[in-house]
């Protein structure tokens, strides 16, 4: 089960696209952070789910919110589709599946696969605490854009 609303953030530190540490808590009191869980990068869906920010990043993009994806792939693989799909937003690695497992976002079987984020969204305040939490036991099933855009925006 995923992270509940009013829950404190989990801090975690890892690294992003640019292989430098990032810690969740260096936004604590500056900005309103979504963090976006998918599953695999340069799986199709996830493409779709990406992209599709990425192509409305203008009405998705809201100031005082910073959007991070975050998924078990390596640090390099993310670089390279982050490079491919030209997002404009960072990509962070839970290669070690500590952020999804404190998240409540880990699926700890996925067909063949051991230990993929599920396909979650959760909107985190500038005081550090969960605003808003969505995740799907489905891979397929997209987060609601809308729904994360309006809980970014009662933070205001």
């Amino acid at each position: 089960m995923a992270i509940a609303v009013g829950a404190d953030a989990p801090d975690f530190t890892t690294k992003n696209t640019a292989k430098q540490d990032f810690t969740i808590s260096s936004h604590k009191g500056k900005d309103n952070v979504v963090l976006l869980f998918f599953p695999f990068a340069f799986s199709p869906i996830c493409s779709d789910e990406l992209c599709g920010i990425r192509d409305g990043w203008k009405d998705y993009n809201t100031p005082g919110a910073v959007t991070y994806g975050i998924s078990v792939d390596s640090p390099h693989a993310l670089w390279g589709w982050r490079e491919k799909e030209k997002f404009p937003f960072d990509l962070l690695t839970d290669f070690n599946k500590d952020i999804s497992r404190a998240y409540g976002v880990l699926h700890e079987t996925l067909g063949p696969w051991k230990g993929v984020s599920k396909r979650s969204a959760i909107v985190i305040g500038k005081d550090g605490k969960v605003a808003y939490s969505w995740s799907s036991d489905d891979p397929k099933v997209k987060p609601d854009v809308a729904a994360i855009k309006a809980a970014v925006a009662k933070l205001k």
